[in-house]
């Protein structure tokens, strides 16, 4: 019986390729046999990161740094990958600019809304929405041509639900000092499930598929205080473990959802089913 979850041959690219859940992406692909090429603007802890895959591994990991929120250099980067014949069947859109709470009454206060900073609202959609779109016109046309591909977009419990600001308040604080989960972040993560409903009818004639996954949060040293408020928001009662959703998205990325297209599968202990 053929062994639907196998990634033999397969080629798949991850962007936000150091990030934190780029782990979880890099595993599942190397289990399934894949080939892994990680894309990343940090060199150093890209670099870091290929060489501790690679070290212990048969399969080999590529790694390249490249700005995915500039065209140019996007193309360049196929151009490179054509050459070497490693252009993706796969493409994980994971890249993306997080908020993580700060202690400072200045960088607490620059993500309120009443004092939000345009060009850092910018910034954030150029990466986790303007680089999504930009990859996926490159790499999905070339899917096109070969009529295979699977393109996963990696949202969030937030593109489904509002951020629940008690999580980050502190009562010792003014309202206008407390901390909160900044705008840019649902609009990107909802941008993200646009994206990949539109892409999901764009290119299925040439056997090109399209799904998000919305995790929800991963535990990662987070203060205990944040642990338990959220902890109380989802049934299971925790985060996910560091690990936990590598099985999850080999199967999306694989033969085994082959008539998965267009969905957002949520992965998040409940909350959103609350």
């Amino acid at each position: 019986m053929k062994d639907r979850f196998n990634l033999n041959n397969r080629i798949a690219l991850v962007t936000g390729g150091a990030g934190l859940l780029s782990s979880q992406h890099s595993n599942a692909v190397l289990k399934g046999n894949g080939t892994l090429i990680l894309v990343d603007v940090d060199k150093k802890k890209l670099n870091f990161f290929s060489k501790k895959l690679n070290k212990n591994l048969k399969q080999r990991v590529y790694s390249f740094v490249c700005d995915i929120t500039n065209e140019k250099k996007v193309i360049n980067l196929k151009n490179k990958l054509k050459k070497k014949k490693l252009l993706p069947d796969i493409l994980i859109n994971n890249a993306a600019i997080d908020f993580k709470p700060k202690n400072t009454k200045f960088n607490n206060k620059k993500n309120r809304l009443e004092f939000l900073e345009i060009n850092q609202l910018r910034k954030e959609i150029d990466v986790g929405l303007i680089g999504a779109v930009i990859c996926t016109k490159i790499f999905g046309t070339e899917m096109a041509k070969k009529k295979y591909g699977v393109i996963l977009n990696i949202g969030s419990d937030l593109s489904f639900i509002s951020p629940d600001q008690n999580l980050y308040k502190d009562s010792k604080k003014k309202e206008v000092d407390q901390t909160v989960k900044p705008v840019s972040y649902s609009i990107v993560k909802h941008g993200i499930l646009g994206l990949t409903k539109y892409t999901a009818n764009y290119w299925p004639k040439k056997n090109v598929r399209c799904n998000l996954l919305a995790p929800g949060g991963i535990m990662n040293n987070q203060p205990l205080k944040f642990r338990k408020k959220l902890n109380k928001l989802i049934p299971l009662g925790r985060m996910a473990k560091i690990n936990e959703y590598e099985e999850t998205i080999l199967y999306m990325i694989s033969d085994a959802s082959s008539y998965m297209n267009g969905a957002a599968l949520i992965v998040d202990g409940g909350r959103t089913s609350l």
